[in-house]
């Protein structure tokens, strides 16, 4: 497969993309939130429990992964690459090392990881990744972010690209305005357009072919301590816009992440941009609480309850996959019988 059908496989008509990439620390964190001990037998368990569920063959178009899941192999024998191609999606990897202070900015990151990529990029290639994600993350304040900031995480974000296309891979780039703050949603729309331009800039420079990467942007939403909130249709009328006007033509996909929002919230902001999709893009989800969160809830109730933690998968699945395609409604949300 060309770059540009794996792209679109990822993000195809009533699909999306599971991120599951959860760093050990931040899965350690959700697992105490339900008293669920953090080993790597029970990180297993709940990862491919969500991996075998039905819902990934209808509404999954592709799985990030973290280091350690892409080189598990299921208690059933398979490896989680080979469980997950196996249901017609396409796995990934997360490559990047993280945020890191920004040296000569206060409070601000960059994101570091390309030291080895191209070595690392090979390995995984080899254990079954066809595609990478790589973030970059931008808080939004008086004097954040910066100049300095929208500049060296585009630069690093341009050179991973560049290298994930050489190793036959398609990167998603995912330049994360943060949802921290008491700024308005005008606030929100202009830095998510400095960020932008500022990146796609810098992969035009390092010869990155648009046709065969994803965008995984923050939608243009308000801070969450903004006392000024706005309706859902307002949001998806500014995050379209602000997409077309920035982002070129030739990126086949855009898959949202669900940042601080709520299960609900992230599948009716989806929902209500692609009621208005007017577009070439395929509009979809990048998703990890907005998918995981019930399921769990039910991991934490009980690891060995297979079906309900299913359920609950596949009813979130199958409600983002609606929303991808301006079919959700709320109605839905209590018909919470299998989603297969």
């Amino acid at each position: 497969m060309t770059l540009n059908e794996i792209a679109k496989k990822m993000c195809a008509k009533g699909k999306g993309i599971l991120a599951a990439d959860e760093s050990t620390g931040t899965i350690a964190k959700r697992f105490k939130s339900i008293n669920v001990e953090n080993i790597e037998k029970n990180r297993l368990n709940f990862r491919q429990t969500l991996f075998n569920s039905s819902a990934m063959k209808d509404f999954i178009g592709g799985v990030i992964l973290f280091d350690e899941t892409i080189r598990q192999k299921t208690t059933l024998g398979p490896s989680i690459p080979e469980l997950i191609s196996k249901h017609g999606a396409v796995p990934g990897i997360k490559v990047d090392k993280g945020a890191k202070p920004l040296a000569g900015s206060s409070d601000e990151t960059v994101t570091e990881g390309l030291d080895g990529l191209r070595e690392r990029l090979k390995e995984y290639y080899d254990l079954g990744a066809r595609f990478t994600k790589w973030r970059a993350v931008y808080k939004i304040s008086d004097k954040f972010p910066s100049a300095q900031s929208i500049k060296s995480n585009a630069h690093a974000l341009a050179r991973y690209a560049a290298l994930v296309q050489e190793a036959k891979m398609v990167p998603i780039v995912e330049p994360e305005v943060l949802m921290d703050g008491s700024h308005n949603i005008d606030k929100c729309y202009q830095v998510t357009t400095n960020v932008l331009n500022e990146c796609y800039n810098e992969l035009e420079i390092h010869k990155v072919d648009l046709k065969g990467t994803v965008l995984k942007p923050n939608m243009v939403i308000p801070g969450s301590e903004c006392k000024d909130k706005s309706n859902a249709e307002e949001i998806a009328k500014k995050t379209l816009d602000c997409l077309k006007k920035n982002v070129p033509s030739e990126v086949p996909g855009i898959a949202f992440l669900s940042g601080g929002q709520t299960e609900i919230e992230s599948s009716k902001n989806l929902n209500e941009i692609n009621k208005i999709n007017d577009s070439n893009f395929l509009i979809t989800f990048s998703y990890g609480r907005g998918l995981q969160a019930s399921a769990l809830k039910e991991f934490g109730k009980n690891q060995n309850n297979l079906e309900n933690i299913q359920k609950a998968f596949n009813h979130r699945a199958k409600m983002n996959s609606l929303s991808s395609k301006g079919e959700w409604s709320e109605d839905l949300e209590s018909k919470k019988e299998s989603a297969a």
